[in-house]
């Protein structure tokens, strides 16, 4: 028997850093998504503020899951 697995691409976004944004991102969609085996960042995007300081991280991720 064959393996299928597809790949959804999800955005996330975080005031805290560029971690936070990828762990909550996968956290949300796996309340919807089952069987979720890796993800990857496909780009990375900041939010500024007047003085150039960051604001917010926001990741473009692709997330892999089983089919079943």
């Amino acid at each position: 028997m064959s393996t299928v697995v597809k790949v959804i691409e999800i955005n996330a976004a975080s005031k805290k850093g560029l971690e936070d944004a990828v762990a909550g991102g996968l956290k949300k969609v796996s309340k919807s998504v089952k069987n979720i085996k890796g993800a990857w960042v496909n780009g990375i995007k900041v939010v500024t503020n007047d003085d150039g300081s960051i604001d917010e991280w926001r990741v473009d991720l692709k997330v892999s899951f089983l089919v079943s």
